[in-house]
């Protein structure tokens, strides 16, 4: 018995896992890309008040 083939090709567990993380990973980057500027503002403020050797000087 022969299978018929379709327009539409199936997609191997491996191609559709290869997919899925290329899916995540620019949802990733896209997240990180637009928080960025808030994170380097963070840092800055944490820069600014001493960071680990403040101490008990802010809450």
């Amino acid at each position: 018995m022969r299978r018929r083939r379709t327009a539409r090709t199936r997609l191997s567990g491996r191609q559709l896992l290869a997919a899925q993380a290329a899916v995540v990973g620019s949802l990733v980057a896209t997240l990180f890309v637009r928080e960025l500027p808030g994170i380097v503002r963070e840092l800055r403020i944490y820069r600014m008040t001493g960071g680990l050797r403040a101490g008990h000087r802010y809450p």
